[in-house]
């Protein structure tokens, strides 16, 4: 599969009508009602001042001029290029193109032995790290689960460790505070050669959850958001209101929120440092309204996703947003039609960076090892749909209709054989296909089982060396690994 040339755009939720009136209203939020702010912000609430914002301080409220967010959001990268360690993995973040892969923060995993739901651990992250990184229709690892068997205090860089010795593919995840998103730097930049090569080439991105919905700045999250644009490590600009909750009840009203949410962030990033690289990161979502949880697996995200990439294009910043979230408690149909439905309309609309992607369920609270093998055949069907259906002379077979005849068949056809394996999704083999008495013979498995089984076996595999040994041996003299 070509990742790097997978692009949406087919599905477009919002007209251009309604995108520039989303625009405009987010301006008016921005300028008439701002923001307000943590304490702790003091040079940040300064700097604002002194590019032009008017700033109450007694209020806590920061408003902007229509004209300071234009100026500071044309500064942002159009074209964001997260990398790959594994050389086959890299993300080109522009236009429409396309990338899926694992998110969240989920503090149990459905065991894989005894299937019962427990706390995750720092071998839990190692594990699915070692299983995304051998399914190949899943493009990135975004740290999915907490350790919880770990101090805080050895978070940031054990977790940041555990991605990078498990998987090649590119690493984002968030961290605590400004000190353990040093460590991290540091750490890769051994495997790195430099901080100066890390930078040049960022095989690690960092979230940060700066604004509180609604329209409030979170302290730790930002100071950590400038630290990152000051290094050159991309940032993704997290904000996920729930409609009904921390923001309208209407679709329309939770994205012009969002959208000044995430364009106050990045002018915060680019007074901070001109040009920094980042991800617009939208992820609009629903407020359970009986129980006033949150409702990730519901149509609707997967509407507002797309147009987080509509409204994200429309100022020119590539996306970050969310996908194939469920409320299901297991891997089970409601996590098959919730994931597959998201997946595909934010997919077809064309977001850059859609994480969650693979083996969330309960709302997020909750991964599971097979989750990820089912969501890998869903998001190669999403990805299959992405690349159309090519016609030209060689796929209309003009010839080879002609050679067959009328009342003729194709099975022993070249053609036939040429194209088999092509033309068609082929799938990781989790979706079962043979014939009931096959399939009885084979155990009368359901799709979890298949899904535990293929999950067993390639974790089994040898662990791929993705710290070299010597470079291992430094690390752990200069951090507290615990792995």
């Amino acid at each position: 599969m070509d990742l790097k040339g997978l692009r949406g755009g087919i599905y477009r939720p919002l007209s251009p009508d309604g995108i520039d009136t989303i625009h405009t209203a987010s301006l008016s939020v921005l300028e008439k009602t701002g923001i307000t702010y943590e304490s702790g912000l003091d040079e940040t609430v300064d700097m604002l001042a002194d590019a032009g914002a008017t700033v109450d301080r007694e209020k806590k409220r920061i408003r902007f001029s229509p004209a300071l967010i234009s100026e500071q959001v044309a500064k942002a990268p159009g074209r964001v290029i997260l990398y790959a360690r594994d050389g086959k993995n890299d993300l080109d973040l522009t236009e429409d193109k396309v990338h899926l892969g694992t998110g969240g923060a989920a503090v149990k995993i459905l065991d894989l032995d005894s299937g019962a739901p427990r706390s995750s651990t720092l071998k839990d992250l190692y594990d699915l790290g070692r299983l995304v990184d051998r399914l190949d229709n899943i493009h990135f690892f975004l740290r999915p689960c907490i350790p919880t068997d770990i101090p805080e205090a050895d978070y940031d860089v054990n977790m940041f460790y555990a991605c990078l010795k498990a998987t090649g593919k590119h690493v984002m995840s968030g961290v605590n505070d400004e000190d353990g998103l040093q460590r991290v730097i540091d750490m890769a930049a051994m495997l790195a050669g430099g901080e100066t090569q890390l930078t040049a080439n960022p095989f690690i991105s960092i979230i940060t959850s700066f604004s509180i919905s609604p329209l409030k700045l979170c302290t730790q999250s930002t100071r950590i958001m400038q630290a990152c644009n000051r290094k050159g490590i991309p940032v993704a600009l997290s904000a996920a209101p729930m409609s009904g909750s921390t923001s309208p009840m209407t679709m329309a009203g939770t994205l012009a929120q969002l959208h000044a949410e995430q364009m106050a962030g990045i002018t915060i990033c680019q007074l901070t440092q001109a040009g920094a690289p980042l991800l617009y990161g939208g992820i609009p979502s629903m407020a359970n309204m009986a129980t006033m949880g949150y409702q990730g697996g519901g149509v609707e995200c997967g509407m507002m996703n797309a147009a987080i990439h509509q409204l994200s294009a429309h100022i020119n910043v590539p996306n970050y947003n969310s996908a194939g979230l469920s409320d299901a408690k297991l891997p089970d149909a409601q996590a098959g039609w919730e994931k597959a439905m998201t997946i595909l309309l934010a997919a077809m609309g064309g977001s850059n960076y859609m994480h969650h992607s693979a083996g969330m369920l309960e709302s997020m609270l909750t991964v599971a090892p097979e989750q990820y093998v089912i969501d890998d055949e869903i998001i190669g069907m999403a990805c299959k749909v992405l690349k159309g259906i090519e016609v030209d002379a060689e796929h209309l077979a003009l010839d080879v209709i002609d050679t067959v005849g009328p009342a003729g068949n194709f099975m022993m056809s070249p053609h036939t054989m040429k194209y088999m394996r092509q033309e068609y999704f082929q799938g990781n083999g989790v979706s079962d296909r043979r014939s009931r008495p096959q399939w009885e013979q084979g155990g009368a498995m359901d799709t979890r089982e298949r899904a535990r089984q293929m999950a067993r076996k390639l974790l089994a595999e040898e662990q791929a060396p993705y710290i070299p040994a010597d470079i291992d041996k430094a690390m752990r003299a200069k951090f507290n690994i615990l792995l």
